[in-house]
């Protein structure tokens, strides 16, 4: 049984404060045990890899150290471990350089880096956050030079050449990540004062707003030299995803201004419950993926943070309208759940399946890993905020269990390759978005409402934390 016969059964409806306050110790020491033994394995390398108690650097950055630092950093700080967060902040003040060479995902360095610098800034206010992600926005800017303004998926953050990824159809941007740069730039430039960054996510919407989606859709890949769509692959996992998500929360961090954003939301989420939401033969609620009209009846765990943005987009729904999309939220959130509970080890894999008489499960050994994903969790957080369930704790408190048990190893947490053996192969990394986003999203579960409240801030899609514009900055740029 490994060590998990030492946890409590727990009932959730009321949590004593005891209860509560055991609950978030124990968080707090998950977070401590990934962050010190990053810290003394790793630090300053991009995550650490916890079996071989080295560092892992990757591509992904271009150049660009200290990822799981920066994206720590917000994490460590609403947790209170101030001894951890001196320690990040200290590395970021000192060793933290962006003269750097090499190829980097403009997606991951604005939601890992600018996002993890922004939320330190706004939670800490040390400007030494601020003026990284400024230095570092600059850098990010060449990449939208091409004929539409869509930026290019790769940037050279030395010589400012951008490049689309070898992979994406005929040189074409990925809708989840020229989508998903909105909340981070706006908030550039209301810190800098420069329009400039604001200027190019709305010429991105613009672009977006005129191109005709079939049947409403938004397909995966665009051109950014043409403005068009280069095949009509729809998903609301991985390439698509968090473009949906930063709709409706660029319309919450405007304070309910951008009503644009809050339009292009309401279309889609009806083009995608009309299309892709369907209802297996358990009666399993899951969201298709769509391939030119022919439905691929699998969603990705990347694809399960949509019950939190659907229950989060019905809070503002008209009232006939609310009821509708909290029962589909819900619904789409116990089935991301099935797929964890079907499993031996009580964690879900990579993609899950509504085919051939298999339901929620995944059915190909290359989509039966877990590399510490936040998504599921996430939806159990916006639930319990939305409806305090108790279910959502009780399935939030069995996520912990199962790390525990399946993922801790002796210098930190690591993925794992099969959640259908209980003795799984670990896969040797500990993601920088498991210390950004899987724990402050389960930490989050088990606190008071008013800790990073819904109301005023938006969380980004690495879970970093950004103020709601009660002021009104300008919800569109002219």
């Amino acid at each position: 049984m490994g060590h998990s016969h030492s946890f409590p059964e727990l009932k959730f409806r009321k949590l004593s404060v005891l209860l509560s306050t055991f609950i978030q110790f124990f968080f707090l020491q998950m977070m401590k045990f990934a962050w010190d033994n990053y810290k003394q394995y790793a630090l300053g390398k991009n995550e650490l890899r916890p079996l071989t108690k080295n560092g892992h650097i990757g591509n992904m950055f271009g150049g660009l150290r200290g990822a799981t630092v920066v994206d720590a950093l917000d994490t460590l700080y609403i947790m209170e471990l101030e001894e951890e967060f001196q320690e990040a902040k200290k590395w970021v003040e000192k060793s933290f350089d962006l003269n750097v060479n090499g190829e980097a995902s403009l997606f991951e360095v604005n939601i890992r880096y600018i996002g993890g610098l922004l939320a330190a800034y706004y939670l800490t206010g040390e400007e030494v956050f601020k003026s990284k992600a400024l230095e570092l926005g600059e850098k990010l800017l060449p990449a939208f030079n091409t004929p539409t303004g869509i930026p290019r998926g790769v940037i050279n953050l030395g010589s400012g050449m951008s490049w689309s990824w070898g992979w994406a159809s005929a040189g074409s941007s990925i809708l989840a990540e020229f989508g998903t740069l909105h909340l981070e730039f706006l908030h550039l430039s209301e810190l800098s004062g420069n329009p400039v960054f604001a200027e190019k996510v709305m010429n991105i919407r613009k672009v977006l707003n005129r191109v005709e989606k079939p049947q409403g859709l938004y397909p995966n890949f665009l051109s950014p030299v043409t403005g068009n769509w280069v095949q009509h692959h729809v998903s609301i996992g991985g390439l698509g995803d968090s473009f949906y998500e930063y709709l409706i929360k660029s319309w919450l961090m405007s304070d309910k201004k951008d009503s644009e954003a809050k339009k292009m939301y309401d279309d889609a989420l009806e083009a995608i419950e009309k299309h892709l939401v369907k209802k297996s033969a358990g009666g399993l609620t899951y969201i298709a993926e769509w391939r030119g009209g022919i439905l691929d009846h699998k969603m990705g765990h990347l694809a399960c943070f949509s019950g939190g943005m659907i229950a989060l987009g019905a809070e503002h729904a008209g009232e006939e309208r609310k009821q509708h999309y909290m029962d589909l939220a819900a619904e789409i959130t116990n089935t991301c759940h099935e797929s964890y509970a079907r499993s031996d080890t009580k964690l879900g894999p990579e993609a899950f399946r509504f085919d051939a008489g298999t339901e929620a499960m995944a059915t190909r050994l290359s989509e039966r890993y877990y590399i510490l994903r936040p998504e599921v969790v996430e939806s159990y957080m916006y639930m319990w905020r939305l409806t305090h369930d108790p279910k959502y704790r009780q399935w939030g408190w069995e996520v912990v269990k199962a790390l525990e048990k399946h993922c801790r190893v002796e210098a930190g947490f690591s993925g794992i390759r099969d959640v259908y053996t209980t003795t799984p192969t670990h896969d040797n990394m500990q993601q920088s978005f498991f210390l950004a986003e899987t724990l402050k999203y389960l930490y989050l579960l088990f606190c008071e409402d008013d800790v990073l409240s819904l109301d005023d801030w938006v969380f980004n899609t690495e879970a970093h934390p950004l103020p709601v514009n009660h002021t009104n900055f300008k919800a569109s740029v002219q």
